[in-house]
């Protein structure tokens, strides 16, 4: 296993057309190799941020076959890096919804994991209630909690509003979690109220690294998001983030035998009593 390497989170303005959004991912993919990055990190919805929610549905793929899923085998494979796919709309049970589909590749381009999105953004934002959020009419909620060995460590997967939900964090660490990977696309407000807050709590209530790839900026669709992509350490310290808005990449150094020794010398998780 390698312990010591680089890792990025890709932060994205996807919009309305898939072309055009695997474009600017293979673009920032192939930067972040280049800046040495083994384990590279997509925002959700990074293949289609559409103008209508409903738009998901016509671009969805069945598991293992579509384009958007050939496009991550073959990125993972040509740039020899472990890839987190985002989120991608994959067809479930329910023929007018989707699964939120978070996927991991092998440097040789197999797919090492799935995660379907368990927590779905049904809100009214802002005092006013005025930015509307209905996620369940368009997606199908997951079950299953996926934390999943690789030659990088044991990564536990979760997307966007599943930040909200510590008890899902403490499944991972119970799976043996050492790196937790956040795809995301907050909203403008409710990202600039919670968003490192958030992330840094996960991180450091759970003695992990975390990767936060997020959409930064304003889409097609008139919605304006959060950004700030960043990597957070066991202690909770921000390592790397991007704070620009618009696309771009943030590395940071990844190093598990720092995290075995800070789980040693603070075993906060084993003093628990709850």
């Amino acid at each position: 296993m390698t312990l010591q390497f680089t890792a990025a989170v890709v932060q994205m303005v996807s919009g309305s057309e898939v072309a055009a959004n695997l474009a600017s991912a293979g673009r920032l993919i192939a930067q972040a190799a280049q800046a040495g990055a083994k384990l590279v990190a997509l925002p959700e919805n990074f293949a289609l941020l559409g103008r209508r929610e409903q738009d998901k549905l016509g671009v969805a793929e069945d598991d293992g076959v579509g384009p958007i899923q050939d496009f991550l085998t073959e990125a993972a494979a040509r740039h020899r890096v472990h890839l987190i796919g985002g989120t991608i709309p994959l067809r479930g049970t329910d023929p007018a919804r989707v699964r939120a589909a978070c996927l991991l590749y092998g440097p040789d381009g197999r797919r090492l994991a799935r995660y379907d999105k368990i927590h779905l953004f049904d809100v009214n934002v802002g005092a006013d209630g005025g930015e509307r959020y209905r996620e369940s009419a368009s997606i199908e909620p997951g079950e299953d909690i996926v934390a999943v060995d690789t030659e990088l460590g044991r990564v536990g997967l979760a997307v966007c509003y599943d930040l909200r939900f510590p008890e899902l964090f403490r499944a991972l660490l119970a799976r043996g979690a050492e790196i937790l990977v956040l795809p995301s696309a907050f909203t403008e407000t409710t990202g600039a109220a919670h968003w490192h807050l958030l992330c840094r709590a996960r991180a450091v209530e759970n003695l992990c690294y975390l990767l936060a790839p997020g959409q930064g900026g304003l889409h097609e669709n008139g919605r304006s998001t959060y950004g700030h992509s960043l990597i957070a350490g066991p202690w909770g310290e921000v390592l790397m983030e991007r704070t620009a808005s618009g696309e771009g990449i943030a590395c940071a150094g990844i190093d598990l035998t720092s995290l075995h020794g800070v789980r040693s010398r603070f075993p906060a998780v084993q003093h628990r009593r709850l």
